[in-house]
């Protein structure tokens, strides 16, 4: 792990990540706050998830604030997945700014596709999906993706889905373990918005697969 020390240290870090240039409504591109990711990320590390050997997948990735954060804690590797070229860019760009800090070492997969075609085994995967509002389900395709490809999951939905995410858990084998909570900054980044800073509720929910978890290849 980089000497960062801390939690508050990782969110000065990732404070510095650049954000969407030109962000698309359609897939609720909105900028993860460095607070919170550091906060999602550092429980997942405490919690051991995030480990020297751990394997990654960021789904759908955007700017890379979350992927780019694990990198930090010393993760072997992590993929970075979005079907957005133009934002993978800027992730690839945030990326060699903190590695050029010699805050990382580990190695960095980006691939530009949608995460339906992922067929990578991991570890763990991190993500700030969709959250349902303008394509119905959208948040539904990234959970159920997330469980075909590991055997943890952290995930950032709306809190009024705890009832779904629960659900969707239960039926594909898997449980919620943790759950954080969060008073989410929607920045103001779309021509529509009239407040500089709107706030909804927001968790984390860690899920893990309730059995064979230790035997989960990767290939």
């Amino acid at each position: 792990m980089a000497n960062i020390g801390s939690k508050s240290g990782l969110a000065i870090v990732l404070s510095k990540v650049k954000g969407f240039e030109n962000p698309k409504v359609s897939a609720e591109q909105y900028i993860t706050d460095s607070e919170v990711a550091a906060s999602v990320l550092w429980e997942a590390f405490m919690s051991e998830d995030l480990k020297n050997e751990s394997i990654i997948a960021d789904f759908g990735c955007g700017t890379g604030i979350l992927g780019i954060g694990a990198l930090i804690l010393g993760v072997k590797q992590v993929f970075f997945i979005d079907s957005d070229a133009e934002v993978m860019e800027i992730a690839k760009k945030n990326l060699e700014k903190v590695k050029s800090e010699g805050l990382i070492e580990g190695e960095a997969i980006f691939i530009h596709s949608d995460i339906t075609e992922f067929d990578k085994k991991v570890d763990v995967v991190i993500e700030n999906p969709p959250f349902g509002v303008k394509v119905r389900h959208a948040d539904k395709v990234f959970l159920e993706k997330a469980m075909n490809s590991a055997p943890v999951i952290w995930t950032l939905h709306k809190s009024e889905s705890k009832k779904f995410i629960s659900a969707l858990s239960e039926d594909k084998g898997f449980e919620i373990s943790k759950e954080m909570q969060f008073d989410f900054p929607l920045k103001s980044t779309m021509r529509f918005h009239k407040r500089r800073i709107h706030r909804i509720n927001v968790s984390a929910f860690r899920l893990y697969r309730k059995s064979k978890i230790s035997k989960h290849p990767r290939k």
